[in-house]
């Protein structure tokens, strides 16, 4: 039995990274799934193809989550398309390091859109629907940054430390209407971005976490996977740390 099975997902940015592996176990799982690119318009193409060949519905939508219409016009399109929506996935989000003395306003703004505003954006579309259907799983992807922070990090920090606030709002709001809505918060997660770091320097980072590995994409979509399946039916309002014990 597939956890997942016949259920639609909206993942947001999942050309690559956290969010392709979400979108590949999704897949497995069996769930249709629908999802975000922006900029990687031949990866959002192969990404549906490779879906699709796992026996599943997918389709890509290239859409700007920060941007409110658009956000509007997205979840009616899936629903549309797909007929439902069970499963949002907050996925899409950038960075801008730099030292606060350092970091420009736009900076600053950049990141609350993109990483912020663009989860009110797709949670506030898409309760409509979930709330007619009375039934959604709606999983944010927070960071141990935005439980902890970290130096030069105040932008990304803040923007992750506020949707770990808004995903226990929305699930006070929601949750009668039998709607869920969780946040993942990962720690150290090695994709494409890590592999141009400096190897001695990534080993240093994997040793000093508990389970001595960086995280997989693998990794998130498992949890993703469990949040988004009726396995937590008695789960909202939570934050789960996927992080190797970094945080413990």
């Amino acid at each position: 039995m597939k956890l997942l099975e016949g259920k639609t997902a909206l993942i947001t940015g999942a050309s690559k990274g956290i969010g392709k592996g979400i979108a590949e176990t999704f897949a497995e799982q069996g769930a249709n799934i629908a999802f975000t690119y922006l900029s990687s318009v031949e990866k959002g193409e192969a990404l549906e193809k490779e879906l699709e060949a796992k026996g599943i519905k997918a389709k890509g939508f290239r859409s700007d989550a920060s941007d409110y219409t658009a956000a509007q016009e997205l979840i009616n399109n899936v629903v549309e398309e797909f007929g439902s929506l069970d499963i949002l996935i907050n996925n899409a989000g950038i960075t801008k390091d730099n030292l606060l003395m350092r970091m420009s306003e736009e900076d600053w703004d950049a990141i609350q859109n993109i990483n912020l505003k663009s989860c009110f954006n797709t949670v506030k579309a898409a309760c409509r629907t979930m709330m007619k259907q009375r039934s959604g799983s709606i999983i944010n992807m927070s960071s141990v940054v935005g439980l902890k922070g970290n130096a030069g990090q105040a932008n990304y920090a803040a923007s992750k430390a506020g949707i770990i606030g808004f995903t226990k709002s929305v699930a006070l709001e929601l949750g009668s209407r039998g709607i869920r809505c969780n946040a993942i918060a990962p720690g150290f997660i090695e994709t494409e971005m890590t592999d141009a770091l400096d190897e001695k320097t990534v080993q240093s980072w994997r040793d000093a976490i508990p389970l001595k590995r960086g995280g997989s994409p693998e990794d998130i979509a498992n949890a993703c996977v469990f949040l988004g399946s009726d396995m937590s039916g008695y789960i909202t309002g939570q934050t789960i740390q996927v992080d190797g014990g970094m945080l413990t």
